[in-house]
């Protein structure tokens, strides 16, 4: 039975490395995968999903302008698919969400979404909340604060390494950029 999956975290939980290790033990055993990520994220290259341990696959791009169920209808007409991977799903628009549910009902074909759940002021990305919402299944997976607790939320810093408390809520970054916290470092360190 084909459901919609949504595997949430903050960064550096290694998302990606879990997505790129499941579509390779489907292709691992003759199945047809599908990749897909968001155009906003070009830090692998353009049409790259690639994780911090250094494995890279090629992916479709998708923007908000992208319709999922249309797309993805043509491409498992050219040939079955048995498994469709998105990369940067907090990058998803709501719309885009339902699409991916009508992938999942009318096509029957597994959908496994990959994103983060908040942003650095820990307020739900668009499509994360439409995720929680139509999701069939759930997983969180963990990473940890520097404090040995469960990281659950993400600041980001600004060029002196402060913690932003604003700004818009996409900013394509890494190590550099974000550090995954536990809620009691984060409000230390966005002053809460």
């Amino acid at each position: 039975m084909a459901k919609l999956y949504f595997q949430y975290s903050t960064m550096n939980a290694g998302k990606s490395t879990l997505l790129l290790q499941a579509s390779y033990n489907y292709r691992e055993r003759g199945m047809n995968t599908y990749l897909m990520t968001a155009n906003l994220d070009d830090r692998a290259g353009k049409g790259r999903i690639g994780s911090r341990i250094g494995i890279e696959a090629e992916a479709t791009g998708f923007d908000d302008s992208t319709d999922l169920f249309e797309h993805l209808s043509d491409v498992n007409d050219k040939g079955p698919l048995h498994c469709i991977f998105i990369d940067e799903a907090q990058f998803l628009t709501k719309d885009q969400v339902w699409q991916l549910a009508r992938v999942v009902d009318d096509l029957r074909i597994p959908v496994m979404c990959y994103g983060l759940r908040v942003d650095f002021r820990g307020d739900l990305f668009p499509g994360s909340a439409a995720l929680l919402a139509l999701a069939d299944e759930m997983r969180e997976v963990r990473t940890i604060c520097h404090c040995g607790k469960k990281a659950t939320m993400v600041v980001r810093q600004g060029p002196e390494g402060k913690a932003l408390t604003e700004g818009a809520q996409v900013q394509i970054g890494g190590n550099e950029t974000y550090v995954s916290l536990c809620r009691r470092h984060w409000r230390e360190a966005v002053g809460q």
